[in-house]
This record gives structure tokens, C-alpha cells and sequence, in this order.
């Protein structure tokens, strides 16, 4: 694979010249996709052996994958089958909307009974073969992580051979990022995943997968001021795809360009909204991703009052979807129910309204993920250890005990976490005590773990970030300098995060940098242009401005 990927990084690009493009027109309902609409998924172009009428699904089809709305491609791919049954290429884009690289799933089977339906008489160049061998291999014998390698190396030589298609690079392009989950050379793929994304971007800059999987790939704090011309586009290239309209903010969160990331999942949300509504569809399908991250900008932004709104209406829809008829939670209750505890928890710990936590329901259901009841139990813990209250201790105890039990470990549920977790809250309640140096012992250990993990993307999964707590506990413990450095560390990984913005401007205060504190306390009101006007926190930066004019 290595090997591969090397050739990849130095492959040259051919530019296509001459060449029309066919825009898609596509309505978002699956009746009328053949029909002009002002809704689009993007501007491509994918030469098949398929007859007029079953290219216009075809390409429908193709363009909703590439912003991973996988219902609505499967739908588009079978109608182009259904009228004609013979069109090999409608099979193949069956098949791949049965894998979902980037979260690592994968419905074989399906994907296998797809192919399986190609007539051996079909009609195929030999172009149209490569792709089909291709995804053969993607759904072929071992294990994943070879058949993603193996998927990856063939659509490298189809991209080789076929320097002037564009979707040979795209699907390139995501063949790496899938190939790249479990990696020991992640990040280099991922440059090489978006670097051909950019490419593609360069010759058609409304094509969905240009935008779209340079945002996945460059969605680390290193590299996301690269995807941010992506990202500011990818939403008026696919407007059709409430994806689109909340991929940006990744690069929006990465960057701290609040106003922006909420645009992006307000969009997002609303957009899942009307399209459930719109094809009667479960409740489950609107987009609680989009929903979670945007309560997370509103916190960021100072706007508690609108979190608080997001949340009220979270709780609303758990309560609305009930239970299946056997009385059972069923996948539609599951998903309505996702993201709720990583939302309470960053209720209390993002506004410091400690005593929210006591106010916080269990997770719902007859048996919730043990990764979210340690969600909850930090949030419970966290805030108590902050007030100095007794019970801190009962939820370490909890969490262990979780740790013990084992959770569904995936990149997004990591068992590490929870051993930091543990540390913040005793790091917190021996902060309460005013034992300082216990305090700064647990939190140096707490960082240590941080620092092995992945990245940050999003909200922050650990909830509390460990260099922002640990520059909290400097900072009360009179090391004002040290404190800042903690902040500015904090603020490489969470740029703009409101909590770290305040704790800098704090440190540089009491460290005698009236300068720096100035610099810091208008960052946060930059940020706070919509805050609400009774946080105290606001005040402050305020008072302070006044207070220190130059």
C-alpha cells in the first residue's frame, strides 16, 4: 500500500481540455429526478455505455454519493436499472452505495447481490470493466482494511490510466481516505487523498467530490486552512444534500469561524428537516449530527439562551419518538436519541452552570452504550468535583467501573477518554481543595493521554479539553505565565474556543500583560458579538477594555 500511495503522491495531473460538462438539474425527491429543479447536487460528467434516459439516474446517482446521501443514490441507481436493465455501470453504483468508507461500513452482501444482477451480456468498455473489477475487490475475500488497500490500488491504476476522468480521481481520492482509517501512514494519505481532491477542484470547481472529500481529508488542525475555499463552496455546489450544507463547518470548527460553522449546521439541520418532511420519512433521518455541533457554536459564541433552545427541542424529539410498537426502542428511537448526552455534557461544562448536571436525565433506553452513560457520569462528576461536593467520587467510580465493562471502542469511542475523564475529575476536586500541586500532577497525567489520541475534529470528544483545564488550575494556582502557555496550546487545537480565549486573557492579566490581555479580551468579544448580554464573562472583557483603553 505504501508503495502505492508513493506512486500516487507523484503522479501528474492532466488537465481535460475541451470537454463539456452536464449539470445536473436534480430535484430532491426521488419521483422527478430526471426533472429540472433550481435544487442541485453538482456539476459532473461520467461517460457510461447507459442509454440517455438511464444516464440522467445514472448521473444523478453518482453526484448524490459524492455527498454520501446514500438513500438517495441507491434509489437513483436502481431506477436506472429498472429502465434498462442491462446498463452494467447502474449495478456498479449500487454496489458502492452500499459502502460508507468514511465511517467503515460496509453492507457486503448487498453490495455482492448488486453486482451479481450484471448481465454477462451487458455492455461495458473496457474503461466501465475497471471499475467494476475495482469495486469487486472492495467487496471481495478478507478482511477490510486488504480490500480497501486492494480497492485503493486499483482505482490509483484506473486514475494512471485515465488521466482526464475526473471521477477516476474522485473515487481515488476516497478509496485513500477510506484505505487510510487504520493506517500507520494516516496522515500522509490524507494529503494525498486531498491534494487529488484539490486537483479536481482546479479543473471543476462545482464538482460535489472536489469539495467535499478535500474537507474530509484536510479536517485536522494542521491542514484546515487548505479545505477552506472548499468549504466556503461545497454548500452552493450541492444544495440539494443537507451533507453539504453541514460538511463546511468542519473546516469552520477547525478554524474557529463561529458565525460560519452555525450558517453551516443551521442549514444543515433545516435542510434535514424539510427533506424528512418531504418524503415522510422517520424522524430519525434529520440530521442530529448537524443539530449537536450547532449547539456546541452557539455555546462557543456566548449565545446560552439558543443552546439552551437546541437542547429543549433534543429532549422534545426523545420524548415525541417514544418506543416501537412492541414497546421496545427501535433504530429510528436510537437515532433521534444520538448525541444527546455529548450535548448535556457540553451544556453544563461549556456555560460553567454547574448545577445543570444535577438536572440531567439518564440515557435513554432499556440499555444505553456504556460510552455514553461515561458521558454522562463526567458531566455529573466534573460539575460536582467544581462545586467541592462529596459525591465527585461515586462517578470516578462510575467510570471505572465502565472502563471495566468495555465499550464499542471505534475512533469516535476511544476507552482512553474515560481514563482522562477520571483524571479531570479528581484533578478538579482537589482544585476545589486548593491542593494545587495534586491538582497539576493529575491534569500532567491527564495530558499525557491527550496527547496520544487522534487529532481533534468537532466538538471536543473529551468534552473538557485537558491544556485548557490544566491552564485553569495554573492560573488559580497564581502561575498566570505557565497558564497562558496552557491556553495558547489549547487554542492550536481549538481555535477561538471561548473558555481558553477568556482563561488567556485572565493569564496575561495577571501576569502584567495589559497588551496581550487587551488582544485577548477583544478576541473573546469578537467572538461574543451575539452573546447574551447578561453573561458575566462578557462584562468582565468589557469592564477590562474600558478600563485599559491605549
Amino acid at each position: 500500500m505504501n508503495e502505492q500511495a508513493g506512486k500516487g503522491c507523484c503522479m501528474g495531473f492532466r488537465r481535460i481540455a475541451g470537454c463539456g460538462f452536464i449539470v445536473l438539474f436534480l430535484l430532491a425527491g426521488a419521483a422527478a429526478h430526471a426533472s429540472s429543479s433550481t435544487s442541485r447536487l453538482g456539476k459532473i460528467e461520467f461517460a457510461t455505455s447507459g442509454s440517455e434516459e438511464a444516464q440522467k439516474h445514472f448521473l444523478h446517482g453518482v453526484a448524490a454519493l459524492h455527498s454520501f446521501w446514500y438513500k438517495e443514490a441507491l434509489e437513483a441507481f436502481r431506477q436506472s436499472t429498472k429502465i434498462e436493465p442491462g446498463f452494467a455501470m447502474g449495478y456498479w453504483g449500487e454496489a458502492m452505495a452500499h459502502n460508507h468508507p468514511l465511517w467503515g461500513e460496509q453492507d457486503a452482501q448487498a453490495a455482492i447481490e448488486a453486482l451479481a444482477k450484471i448481465p454477462h451480456s451487458a455492455k461495458a468498455t473496457v474503461r466501465e470493466k475497471a471499475y467494476m473489477d475495482a469495486v469487486r475487490l472492495l467487496f471481495g475475500n478478507g478482511l477490510k482494511q486488504s480490500r480497501d488497500e486492494a480497492y485503493m490500488q486499483a482505482m490509483e491504476k484506473i486514475h494512471r490510466d485515465y488521466p482526464d476522468d475526473l471521477e477516476a480521481a474522485c473515487f481515488y481520492s476516497l478509496s485513500v481516505l477510506g484505505a487510510s482509517k487504520k493506517s500507520d501512514h494516516r496522515f500522509r494519505l490524507r494529503v494525498l487523498a486531498g491534494a487529488t481532491a484539490m486537483d479536481v477542484f482546479s479543473q471543476n470547481p462545482l464538482h460535489p467530490c472536489a469539495a467535499h472529500y478535500t474537507i474530509h481529508a484536510f479536517d485536522h488542525p494542521d491542514l484546515a486552512i487548505l479545505a477552506l475555499p472548499s468549504a466556503r463552496r461545497y454548500a452552493q455546489i450541492a444544495p440539494a444534500s443537507h451533507h453539504a450544507q453541514h460538511m463546511p463547518a468542519h473546516i469552520f470548527l477547525q478554524l474557529g469561524l463561529w458565525q460560519e460553522a452555525a450558517s453551516a449546521n443551521e442549514a444543515g439541520w433545516k435542510s434535514s428537516v424539510e427533506w424528512v418532511k418531504r418524503e415522510q420519512l422517520p424522524m430519525g433521518r434529520r440530521d442530529y449530527h448537524s443539530l449537536q455541533w450547532l449547539h456546541y457554536v452557539y455555546l462557543q459564541q456566548g449565545r446560552w439562551d439558543k443552546a439552551d433552545e437546541i437542547f429543549r427541542l433534543k429532549l422534545m424529539h426523545m420524548q415525541d419518538v417514544g418506543r416501537g410498537p412492541d414497546g421496545q426502542p427501535s433504530k429510528t428511537n436510537r437515532r433521534v436519541w444520538k448525541y444527546y448526552e455529548r450535548m448535556a455534557a457540553a451544556s453544563v461544562i461549556e456555560s460553567e452552570r454547574w448545577e445543570l448536571a444535577e438536572t440531567l436525565i439518564d440515557s435513554p433506553g432499556d440499555k444505553p452504550k456504556n460510552y455514553a452513560r461515561a458521558s454522562l457520569a463526567f458531566a455529573r462528576g466534573f460539575s460536582a468535583a467544581r462545586r467541592g461536593l462529596a459525591g465527585a467520587e461515586r462517578y470516578v467510580v462510575e467510570l471505572n467501573d465502565i472502563r471495566d465493562q468495555g465499550i464499542a471502542a471505534s475512533k469516535y469511542n476511544r476507552a482512553e477518554r474515560l481514563d482522562i475523564w477520571v483524571l479531570e475529575i479528581q484533578a478538579a476536586a482537589r482544585l476545589s481543595e486548593k491542593d494545587y500541586d495534586e491538582a497539576i500532577i493529575l491534569a500532567k497525567k491527564a495530558l499525557a493521554i491527550q496527547e496520544e489520541l487522534p487529532a481533534p475534529s468537532g466538538p471536543p470528544r473529551i468534552i473538557k479539553p485537558v491544556h485548557e483545564l490544566y491552564g485553569e488550575i495554573l492560573l488559580e494556582a497564581g502561575r498566570p505565565e505557565e497558564a497562558l502557555r496552557q491556553f495558547a496550546a489549547s487554542l492550536l487545537l481549538y481555535p477561538n474556543r471561548a473558555r481558553s480565549l477568556l482563561g488567556a486573557a485572565r493569564s496575561a492579566a495577571l501576569s502584567g500583560g495589559k497588551k496581550d490581555a487587551a488582544d485577548w479580551y477583544a478576541k473573546l468579544l469578537a467572538v461574543w458579538t451575539q452573546a447574551d448580554q447578561g453573561l458575566p464573562e462578557l462584562r468582565e472583557a468589557r469592564d477590562y477594555l474600558a478600563n485599559n483603553k491605549k
